[in-house]
């Protein structure tokens, strides 16, 4: 099994298909590296040699933010603009959707499962 930036790649799957299993690397970006290791888009990964696991590592060190570096730069991003109090960072803040969706019927991925209110009966 080839384990690439602390991620172990699947066995029985498309090296390309393989490497979107780390964390900021898509479909494109798996057919870049792989076209610049020189590998086969359709090599199974647990096909791949230690020279063709090593060649991917080395392309991904170099040129790529992935995994913990990626997220870390990404969790900053959102905390600076919370602090800044911009308008992105006030729906952050208040776990909405920050794109401009609308709120009024949507958004349950975002806002959480539906608090229900307790009405009171009049006597």
């Amino acid at each position: 099994m080839a384990r690439i930036a602390g991620v172990d790649l699947p066995k029985n799957k498309r090296a390309e298909i393989g490497l979107t299993y780390i964390y900021g690397i898509g479909r494109g970006t798996s057919r870049k590296i792989l076209r610049e290791a020189g590998i086969d888009f359709d090599t199974k990964t647990d096909q791949l040699g230690e020279d063709q696991v090593a060649a991917i590592r080395k392309i991904i060190d170099d040129s790529h933010k992935v995994e913990g570096e990626l997220r870390t730069e990404v969790s900053m991003n959102v905390k600076r603009l919370m602090e800044l109090g911009c308008y992105r960072g006030l729906r952050h803040r208040k776990s909405l959707p920050v794109h401009g969706q609308r709120t009024s019927t949507n958004a349950r991925t975002r806002k959480g499962p539906r608090r229900s209110v307790v009405k009171k009966r009049k006597r």
